[in-house]
């Protein structure tokens, strides 16, 4: 099945940054918080671009993941790491 052009030109511009994976692509956006904090929004998609898994991961002030939440395909809340 071909994909929607749309999809993925949508998908480069709402995420600064992607990755071809052997399942798809990843794309994700990072937003710095008040307190040197990070999160990063990730976004999986399939070789249709079709959304197959979206989370978010906190990193510390010393860029170490200390925390997910899984959103899509099941809201799985936020898992502590540390």
């Amino acid at each position: 099945m071909e994909m929607e052009p749309d999809k993925r030109k949508i998908n480069e511009k709402k995420f600064s940054n992607f990755e071809d994976t052997h399942y798809g692509r990843k794309y994700w956006f990072e937003i710095i918080g008040k307190h040197g904090w990070k999160a990063r929004y990730v976004k999986e998609v399939n070789q249709e671009d079709d959304t197959i898994k979206f989370y978010q991961e906190i990193y510390n002030e010393r860029n170490e993941l200390v925390e997910i939440h899984e959103k899509y395909p099941i809201d799985k809340g936020h898992i502590k790491l540390k």
